[in-house]
Formats: structure tokens, sequence, C-alpha cells
């Protein structure tokens, strides 16, 4: 079954949001959902040019894409996009939460108001982008939310932004087991370090190698890696994978 089939059989095409999808592994996510057959909205709050960017490379490669703003914590700007969402495509079948922010500090100095900002984004606006996805996502839809394996590697500096990713995974796992009898699925995806501009903004290439050599496989994960588990999650083959939390990260954790 091609992924721009409805699960349910039917010949719609299947309909996916993308979350900071104006970001490096957003902009990855929603191409390559884009390339499996679906029409896909690629959210922004504030970088409107690079989501208008990632909607032109879906629509030259012949694929269908929209650029939608919206604040993700805000309960009346999301169910705005997904009111536009439902209006243009007539549904929703698979939501992306890449929309998230890091910043890091050891505990004992890190402001509280940097703590806040990401406690915002990424628990408060995956709780919110999660509830209507719970509400609105069609029979046989995937919701796939942003975890980070640095759960696992108990990094020094990464203890508030852990904290937040935490939080994702228990909101994920209890939902998938919320929604039974409803026939859509959610998982999280954890990456590991993935070369994106953000991650390498402000380390020095010794860093970055240093960082590289510990996965076994001796590299950085890339967008296009992490865009490929998604695809998977939201896919046909990924149907009897719920609740779970999907580690891409080469065997780094």
């Amino acid at each position: 079954m091609n992924n721009a089939v409805s699960q349910n059989g039917s010949s719609r095409p299947r309909v996916a949001v993308v979350t900071g999808g104006s970001g490096g592994i957003g902009g990855a996510v929603a191409r390559r959902l884009a390339a499996d057959g679906m029409a896909v909205v690629v959210h922004y709050a504030g970088r409107v040019a690079k989501a208008e960017a990632i909607v032109e490379s879906v629509t030259a490669a012949g694929g269908t894409a929209v650029a939608l703003p919206g604040d993700v914590a805000e309960p009346t700007e999301m169910t705005r996009l997904f009111d536009a969402v439902e209006e243009r495509f007539g549904g929703v079948d698979v939501v992306v939460n890449t929309a998230g922010i890091m910043l890091l500090a050891p505990l004992a100095e890190m402001e509280l108001e940097a703590f806040d900002r990401m406690h915002r984004v990424n628990v408060r606006g995956t709780f919110v982008v999660s509830q209507l996805a719970a509400r609105r996502l069609r029979p046989g839809g995937a919701l796939i939310n942003f975890s980070t394996s640095v759960t696992r590697l108990q990094q020094p500096d990464y203890g508030g932004y852990a904290a937040t990713k935490g939080a994702v995974e228990a909101m994920t796992l209890i939902l998938a087991r919320e929604l039974r009898g409803q026939d859509v699925t959610v998982n999280a995806v954890a990456p590991g370090p993935t070369a994106t501009p953000l991650f390498v903004e402000g380390k020095s290439e010794e860093l970055i190698a240093r960082i590289a050599a510990a996965a076994p496989l001796e590299r950085l994960g890339t967008p296009e890696d992490i865009a490929e588990g998604v695809s998977f999650l939201a896919g046909p083959a990924g149907r009897w994978i719920n609740g779970q939390v999907l580690f891409s990260n080469g065997g780094i954790a």
C-alpha cells in the first residue's frame, strides 16, 4: 500500500502536518513525507522564508505542500491551523511534532527563564498539538512526537532540555494507550547528534568530530536519517509500532 493511500483503503491522499517544518529536521521530514505521496503542511513560527523554501522544493519535485504559521503553545492558533488544513485537504492523517528549542547550561547555572522557554515550546507545545491530533486524526493516522537520545545519555549541560523531552516521552506513551479503539498510533522519535545548522553552531570542528566518533557508525546523523524513521512510523509498514520511542542515533545510546 502506498503511503499516499489512506490506511482504510480509500484512494484519497493522506495529509501530514509537520510542526517546526521550517527547521533542519522538520524540513527533511516534510520532504520525505511528500515523497511518500502525502500532502504536507509545513508549519512555522517565525521563519516564513525557510518554510516557503521547503514548500517550493516539494512542489518542484511534484508534491503538494503549503506553509502555515502558528505558535505551538497557543491552542487558539493551532486550532486555527488544523481548521485550515481540514478545510483545504479534508482532514489530517499524520502529525509530526518536530518543533522544539534547546538551551544548554549546567542545572545550577541555568536561568529559570530559559527553562520556562523550553518548557513552553517542548512540553506545552507538544501537549497542545498532541491534544488536537488526538481529537482530529482520521482512522489509520499517526502522531509522532520528538524526544532526544540525551534522555539516556545523561550528558552535562543538557539537564533542563532532557527534562522537557522526558515529559514528551511520558505524554506520548500514555496517549498511545488512551487512544485505544481509534486506530491511531502514537510514537516518539529520539534523535542523537544530527548535523543541522543548529547543532553545528558554536561548536569547534574538533568537538564535532569527537561527538561523531562516539557512535559505532562513526558519523553524525543527518536530517534525512531522522526523516526515514518518521516515514516508517507514519506509513503502512509501521502500523504495528505503537507507544514506543524510536532511538535514531546510530547506536550512540
